[in-house]
């Protein structure tokens, strides 16, 4: 009986014999694996002093502290405004940035490129980077995470909003351009309509992205419920840390439950 397999010419290119070039790339990383696990000092004995440790931290932080609730609820309430001012400026601000960095609406190659360079910029620095910058620029509080969530969110939601303006059909832009509009007036009449959805839904995952954020920035000083964290956990306060880690729980995962329903709506 003749074999019903395909000549290796026609072979699909992942069941084919791997270049050298892909070698290379395999041995490399499996280099660096290893040496990452040495340099790091994965061992067993650790791994179960660390199960140890942990097991004394929830056995100390049970029953959470509820003494002071009302305090972390408005610590979580600065947080919660911390996530949605950055977000609204950053998403405000990115629109600019998209429409300057597609290629369909950028004025010209060279504005184009340089800002693509600026946008992978904010979006390769870290927001707790971004917070300890704007610590020592503006002082402590929250108006330092504020800022630093706008430069998160502009490198995050004007990437992707530019990716999405350059897939918009070119049918209704052409049709306007056609009959005089300006090119505000294509931008504004055609591609920003067409690319609403895909825009609510990206600054709805900026929020929860915020949101998350904002607690950690809080570690360095930048306000919100993440400078009591950082206080009880220094004082031992296991308890009362445990509380504060329920407490920005039920809020990520509410706020995530709504933004799915807004998205469904949307979309």
């Amino acid at each position: 009986m003749p074999s019903k397999l395909p000549p290796t010419g026609s072979l699909p290119p992942r069941f084919r014999r791997p270049s050298l070039f892909v070698w290379g790339i395999s041995l490399g990383f499996l280099a660096l694996f290893i040496q990452g696990v040495m340099a790091t000092n994965v061992t067993l004995e650790r791994l179960i002093r660390g199960a140890t440790n942990l097991g004394h931290f929830i056995g100390r932080a049970f029953p959470p502290d509820l003494s002071n609730l009302d305090v972390l609820a408005w610590s979580m309430y600065e947080t919660l405004n911390i996530a949605i001012v950055g977000v609204t400026l950053g998403v405000i601000l990115s629109v600019p940035f998209a429409l300057l960095a597609a290629r369909n609406t950028s004025p010209a190659p060279w504005v184009r490129s340089i800002t693509r360079l600026m946008i992978a910029t904010m979006r390769t620095i870290p927001d707790l980077i971004w917070a300890l910058i704007f610590v020592v620029a503006v002082g402590l509080g929250p108006m330092a995470g504020v800022l630093a969530i706008v430069m998160d969110t502009i490198g995050f939601a004007a990437r992707f909003f530019s990716e999405r303006i350059e897939e918009v059909h070119p049918g209704p832009s052409d049709a306007l351009t056609a009959t005089g509009a300006s090119r505000l007036s294509v931008i504004g009449g055609a591609i920003l309509p067409e690319t609403l959805a895909s825009m609510t839904a990206t600054s709805l995952y900026s929020v929860e992205k915020a949101l998350r954020s904002a607690v950690t920035l809080g570690l360095v000083g930048a306000g919100g419920i993440g400078v009591e964290l950082a206080a009880a956990m220094r004082l031992f306060n296991y308890d009362r840390a445990l509380t504060i880690i329920l407490v920005i729980l039920v809020v990520v995962i509410g706020f995530e439950q709504l933004s799915s329903q807004i998205r469904k709506r949307v979309i």
